[in-house]
């Protein structure tokens, strides 16, 4: 059984309690895979270092990991009380480990209280990754089980934008 704790939407706020290392990461990953063995080792260790283990899916987890702006895989960020810190080490047990005992996470700078996953404004950027999914939802349906042309369904998205732009100017 797992040590590491998934995170999805409904329950990623638990990550604004305790301290924390969260990873993204995605199954078709290379570089996530390779590091999964280190980080379910790592997550063995967090009772003894201190600290809660979890993961994120991105490619269920559209919404959290625009919350947080993930954009390069695996992604990893330590949180300590609701105060997020992304981490730029090696992905070495060792180096993971270390940034939690020796407390070099305190010398990284935080994240902008902007740029916060918990701040309204990356609540915000949740829902465009939640509405590009459900797009992509659609644009599959229409081409996958309607059998429409792919540029049919380009063109129907063309003109439902147009469409909700002349209303909204309305």
């Amino acid at each position: 059984q797992s040590s590491v704790r998934v995170l999805c939407g409904s329950n990623w706020s638990l990550v604004l309690q305790g301290q924390w290392m969260l990873e993204f990461y995605a199954p078709w990953c290379p570089a996530c895979q390779q590091m999964e063995a280190t980080w379910e080792s790592f997550a063995k260790e967090s009772e003894r270092l201190g600290i809660t283990v979890g993961k994120v899916d991105v490619t269920q987890e559209p919404g959290l990991s625009g919350r947080f702006f993930v954009t390069t895989l695996p992604t990893i960020y330590h949180a300590n009380d609701g105060v997020f810190r992304r981490y730029r080490g090696s992905r070495t047990l060792e180096d993971l480990q270390g940034y939690i005992l020796e407390r070099k996470w305190e010398a990284v700078e935080p994240v902008a209280g902007w740029k916060s996953p918990s701040s309204i404004m990356m609540h915000g950027m949740a829902g465009l990754f939640h509405f590009s999914g459900w797009i992509r939802q659609i644009h599959n349906y229409l081409t996958g089980t309607l059998g429409v042309h792919v540029w049919v369904s380009y063109a129907i998205f063309i003109l439902a934008t147009l469409l909700i732009g002349l209303l909204l100017g309305l």
